[in-house]
């Protein structure tokens, strides 16, 4: 990752920026501290409108480097971050549009094949360079998988806690620490010859992928969300094994080694129990006793398809014009060279 300084792509971000590297002294946050004024009339798809949000948010999970923790509960910035989520929230909404039964929106992820998305690409055409791509792209959530999901545990209760606390123990390894997903995900990276530091690409992750990954803390961070959230969650664990299993074949026939294929073999046979388990035992179990979740499960499942949309789109525009998808692109790169390239050649995020 660059200096954060370094990082801002527009008056929202430099704002966040400012604000949490000249201050407070001390270990402790400014109550009311100073914060930039709310957004407003801006584009909540944009990239200075995603990333300010990204930064916001990256306060709760890894913290961001040189910013002191207690910026994370400051009141000031909280409220920008409210005048953030607001016209993000209204613009998933939107885009979503008028929302299916549960039930219907459960078939069709249950029925829906992915074959003309991303996972299809790389596999039935695809070259190195997209894989790698993909692979910078999904590393902003991948290298933290499930940490926005754990915000739901404490939110719901009974059988369906105990479901999706079996469900996210997998996604950390099931007691093994060298099996977590984010730690196969980093090998995967590695195996492509991409940097799996966390946070290393984000300066050129562009904000269709930050928008993935920002609703999900979204959703997670709010109880009044917690329905949305565990839809947004079915849908990863429903439609997951496909395209895993796609998405596999894919680097390997681009020259991915076994480190390389890991992940996402592991995902075709761990999410396929994961899809029942959600399914039966957290939505189900949940519409019984709360069942006016339900529409706000659906909305969470029908918002991650709007935003998942808006993402594939992006990576299959560039790349069927022969173009990056990132801000910055790789080494091998289209007009790069054809090597498998490093993480910090002259064209890539420094």
């Amino acid at each position: 990752m660059r200096q954060l300084a370094q990082l801002a792509r527009g008056p929202l971000s430099a704002a966040v920026v400012e604000l949490v590297t000249t201050g407070p002294p001390g270990g402790a946050a400014r109550p009311g501290a100073a914060r930039p004024e709310p957004a407003g009339g801006g584009d909540p798809w944009g990239e200075d409108h995603q990333l300010a949000l990204h930064l916001c948010y990256e306060l709760h999970d890894r913290g961001l480097p040189g910013v002191d923790p207690g910026w994370e509960w400051d009141t000031g910035l909280l409220g920008f971050r409210q005048s953030l989520e607001r016209p993000f929230l209204a613009a998933v909404r939107a885009e979503a549009g008028p929302v299916p039964p549960l039930a219907e929106l459960v078939e069709g992820l249950l029925t829906a094949t992915g074959d003309g998305g991303p996972a299809g690409h790389l596999l039935a055409e695809g070259e190195r360079w997209q894989a790698r791509e993909y692979l910078v792209h999904r590393s902003v959530y991948h290298l933290k998988e499930a940490d926005p999901q754990l915000w739901l545990l404490p939110r719901i209760h009974g059988p369906a806690q105990a479901v999706l606390m079996t469900v996210t123990y997998d996604e950390y390894g099931a007691g093994r620490p060298e099996r977590a997903h984010a730690l196969l995900f980093a090998r995967m990276m590695a195996d492509l010859g991409l940097d799996p530091s966390y946070g290393h690409y984000l300066d050129a992750v562009p904000a269709p992928a930050l928008a993935v990954v920002n609703l999900m803390t979204l959703f997670g961070l709010h109880r009044s969300l917690r329905g949305a959230a565990v839809g947004q969650f079915a849908a990863i664990e429903i439609t997951s094994p496909p395209g895993a299993a796609r998405l596999a074949e894919a680097l390997a026939r681009l020259g991915a080694g076994p480190d390389g294929t890991l992940f996402y073999r592991e995902h075709i046979e761990a999410d396929a129990v994961h899809e029942q388990l959600v399914r039966r035992g957290v939505i189900d179990e949940l519409t019984a006793t709360e069942p006016e979740l339900a529409r706000e499960i659906a909305f969470g499942m029908a918002a991650a398809a709007a935003v998942d949309a808006r993402f594939a789109g992006h990576l299959l525009d560039h790349w069927r014009a022969g173009r990056s998808s990132l801000r910055s692109a790789l080494p091998d790169g289209p007009g790069g060279s054809d090597g498998p390239g490093g993480p910090d050649g002259p064209d890539g995020p420094g």
